[in-house]
């Protein structure tokens, strides 16, 4: 009898992309892979999942231990287990949505562990496409932050205010984490929340504004982009609470940034900023206007 031929031991790295917030969002390779893997390790810091839905996977795929932002920025003990063993980790949305992935991507490759990615649906695609503006209008993405131990930065609003000068909108995600430590005290930034950051950050901007250097155009015109958000009232900022995308919950409410506040959202939210509009996106914000 012929000596049978022994599969060797899979190991490596595989980082899944989990979609946005329900077991049905993601591939059958993504829950294959991920069913086939030693360790399973969710990584529950730049985004998360609904509790049940979270354990609807586990109950699919086996046990997932939760990571937070200390085992992915070092990921040795992921890393060593690589060596050996698959180790899948589990990320919401898509994988590489986030430099950190990449760098445990590149830290994995630099090593010696083979790595592979199944991409997942983001929240970048996802939002772009359900409310309705051109995807290609779209400038430079930002993240609205809590204030840190009475400190913020300005550097959202600056990206909201330069991409409206440009006739471009912006995709702000809310943060997670009002400690900043990302070790797991999470608290999903609420509208009313965001509100008040954006407050923090216009205040801070129109005290330091003069002190811009203007040394060349671009910041000629970014000076002036905060100059003129600055300038507007709240009610003449539109915006675009988008809440619990992706899941059954999932809910677009369009206002403006004085009535933010008042609007409850969801498990997790994020907010579109529009600039100038075509008479066929502004149609199809108007679906999302909120009725008095």
């Amino acid at each position: 009898m012929a000596d049978e031929e022994v599969n060797p031991k899979q190991t490596g790295l595989i980082l899944i992309g989990m979609g946005p917030g329900a077991v049905g969002s993601m591939t059958n390779e993504a829950i294959s892979i991920a069913k086939s893997a030693d360790y399973r390790r969710y990584e529950a810091y730049t985004a998360l999942w609904p509790e049940h839905e979270l354990d609807s996977l586990e109950a699919i795929i086996g046990p997932i231990e939760k990571v937070m932002r200390p085992e992915i920025e070092n990921p040795d003990e992921i890393l060593s287990l690589a060596k050996h063993s698959l180790v899948a980790v589990l990320v919401v949305g898509d994988p590489l949505q986030a430099t950190t992935h990449v760098d445990l991507q590149l830290q994995a490759v630099e090593q010696g562990i083979e790595c592979n990615v199944i991409h997942g649906i983001s929240i970048t695609n996802l939002v772009t496409g359900a409310i309705g503006l051109s995807n290609y209008k779209f400038g430079r993405q930002t993240t609205l932050t809590y204030p840190y131990s009475g400190w913020i930065a300005t550097s959202p609003l600056e990206v909201i205010a330069l991409n409206r000068q440009m006739g471009q909108h912006t995709l702000a995600l809310l943060d997670l984490d009002p400690t900043g430590a990302g070790t797991g005290k999470q608290k999903p930034m609420s509208p009313a929340d965001a509100v008040i950051s954006m407050e923090l950050m216009i205040e801070k901007a129109e005290d330091n504004i003069e002190e811009m250097g203007v040394n060349d155009n671009l910041s000629k015109l970014k000076k002036q982009s905060l100059e003129d958000i600055i300038a507007l009232e709240s009610c003449d900022v539109p915006v675009v609470l988008c809440c619990d995308m992706g899941t059954s919950q999932q809910k677009m409410i369009y206002t403006n940034l004085a009535k933010l506040s008042e609007l409850q959202g969801g498990r997790m939210n994020c907010l579109v900023f529009p600039a100038s509009t075509s008479d066929v996106e502004e149609k199809a914000l108007l679906r999302w206007l909120k009725e008095e």
